[in-house]
């Protein structure tokens, strides 16, 4: 597993590329290549548009060494007034809609087209992608995508897109002169709150979102992480965006829930654990769209083929970024055939190439080492359960205590041990970390995965790995899962910003990146009729 020095765990770009460090951006206020224990960075609030601190402060720990090199605001409750004020006098009818200041599509739209340009700068990209790896690390392949994606997403509804957004539709009435028209209108004061995982992409992506529609945003991203959300919005700034369109608050779990309610948010996009996912629900009055919890399933089918590159895609679903994604593959159904082919020595050798150098594996930021373990041990408790590989910490690090630092690891067991309510808890409960559990299936079998299948409580990505066109409508047929692949490429990660990415079965489900999911979750429908007349010469009133 490669015991790393700590200079040796530097980012290393893909395929042997050189680095260059580049100069940092005129608008950032942090250099992620300097921030340190000696000279840590600072991060700051944003309210009304002026950047402020907090009366106390909490440090956040570089993840591969414990040094404290971030230094962020720890704004309390008793903090919290200007943001609940900014947020409560938001106007209902938002800060635009397709009625009032419409200009305001034009300017978003132009602030994405620079924001684009901006992010296409050698020095942006690099500096976003290093931030991110300082931050949460995780290999240059995976923190260099997330500048990438949100480059794109901005290149996507920059000019025009973001009125098309608003478009409303007309059907005739009954009568001259009217005219029922649909319009999306927005809620006003929103919030968003999202994990560490991904510091750029979701909350970037999602507080956008929800300006192009019309709202007035308030955002919180885990503290350890939001750094990287906090130099956006100073991009954003940069290119046109007014200061004054999103609130950015540093804060605990407890004063951003307090805030939320107090400020009567009038629709809150939450990704993050289902427990606090369920608890906001509550607490709002079910004004919320979530994006929660991802115990993700994926099906190698009866006809194994392309099997070095299904192995490819297994390892990367279950282990890039040390498993630390909602559609990180949790649980993977071997049928019998490929397990002629040998897939999980496959895997087992295809994990055995992780390594700290590379950041190929890493920190676990919510399991640590201990907790992990005892959580495989709990898996091989199962009857049939064998481990397959890993389960063992990672050695020559100084990865601090509270993460996680263990090997990418897999837990075999036989289908029918899953029958039994309290094993199929155990087996599906989501460990955020490199860690999956094998089922074998045989043939006959496929009734008993599907129930198992739509037994589990999330449903958010799925991978259904076949090219045999009956197994696959069987199977897509009796499954629910918001994003899923199908064919023998298919994986359960990823999220490129050309489709949809959420879960389903749910009223309460978001999405992302998509036309339709940025209406489904900061808009809504309203129908105005007009009806201007004129009044017949001949009408009469009549009672009914």
């Amino acid at each position: 597993w490669g015991a790393a020095p700590r200079e040796a765990l530097a980012l290393r770009p893909a395929h042997g590329q050189a680095r260059a460090k580049h100069a940092v951006p005129a608008w950032a206020t942090v250099d992620p290549d300097a921030m340190c224990g000696a000279s840590p960075a600072t991060g700051m609030n944003l309210v009304g548009g002026e950047w402020r601190g907090a009366a106390q402060t909490m440090d956040i720990v570089d993840p591969l060494n414990g040094e404290a090199f971030l230094t962020v605001p720890d704004t309390q409750e008793s903090e919290i007034g200007p943001f609940v004020e900014r947020m409560k006098g938001c106007p209902r009818s938002g800060l635009h809609n397709p009625l009032k200041s419409p200009e305001r599509y034009n300017m978003l739209g132009a602030a994405c087209a620079q924001a684009a340009e901006e992010m296409r700068k050698p020095e942006v990209q690099y500096f976003f992608a290093r931030l991110i790896q300082r931050l949460t690390p995780k290999s240059w392949a995976q923190a260099n995508g997330e500048p990438t994606i949100t480059r794109k997403f901005l290149e996507n509804y920059s000019c025009d897109q973001v009125r098309y957004l608003a478009r409303s539709f007309g059907v005739a009435g009954d009568h001259m002169g009217q005219t029922s028209t649909g319009v999306r209108m927005p809620f006003g004061g929103c919030g968003v709150v999202t994990p560490f995982n991904f510091p750029l992409e979701i909350p970037s992506l999602q507080t956008m979102s929800g300006l192009f529609m019309g709202n007035q945003m308030t955002t919180k991203v885990d503290e350890k992480v939001q750094l990287c959300m906090e130099q956006f919005l100073r991009m954003m700034h940069h290119v046109g965006l007014p200061k004054t369109d999103v609130d950015l608050i540093y804060c605990r779990g407890p004063v951003m829930n307090k805030l939320l309610v107090d400020g009567d948010a009038k629709m809150t996009l939450f990704t993050g654990s289902q427990h606090i996912a369920e608890k906001l629900c509550l607490d709002l009055r079910g004004k919320v769209k979530l994006e929660d919890a991802g115990f993700d399933w994926k099906i190698l089918g009866p006809d194994p083929a392309d099997v070095d590159y299904v192995v490819w895609q297994a390892d990367q679903d279950a282990y890039a970024f040390s498993g630390q994604k909602c559609s990180a593959q949790s649980m993977l159904f071997v049928h019998e055939n490929w397990d002629k082919v040998g897939i999980v020595d496959k895997l087992a050798a295809a994990a055995s190439q992780r390594n700290l150098q590379e950041l190929t594996i890493g920190p676990v930021i919510t399991w640590p080492t201990p907790k992990f373990l005892a959580h495989v041990e709990a898996c091989l408790k199962i009857p049939g359960a064998a481990l397959a590989f890993g389960g063992r910490p990672l050695e020559g690090h100084s990865i601090p205590e509270r993460y996680g630092a263990v090997q990418p690891t897999a837990v075999r067991v036989p289908i029918e041990s899953l029958r039994d309510p309290e094993v199929f808890r155990v087996a599906t409960t989501e460990l955020f970390g490199p860690f999956q559990v094998i089922v074998d299936w045989k043939e006959g079998q496929l009734p008993l995965v599907l129930e198992l299948l739509n037994s589990m409580q999330n449903h958010l990505t799925a991978g259904v790995v076949s090219n045999d066109v009956r197994f696959l409508n069987e199977v897509l047929s009796s499954t629910i899962s918001g994003t899923t692949y199908a064919g023998m490429r298919a994986k359960t990660t990823a999220a490129p910003q050309q489709h949809w990415f959420g879960p389903s079965g749910d009223p309460r489900a978001g999405g992302i990146h998509t036309p339709e999911a940025i209406k489904l979750c900061w808009s809504s429908h309203r129908e105005i009729i007009y009806d201007y007349g004129p009044v017949a010469k001949d009408w009469r009133a009549t009672q009914s």
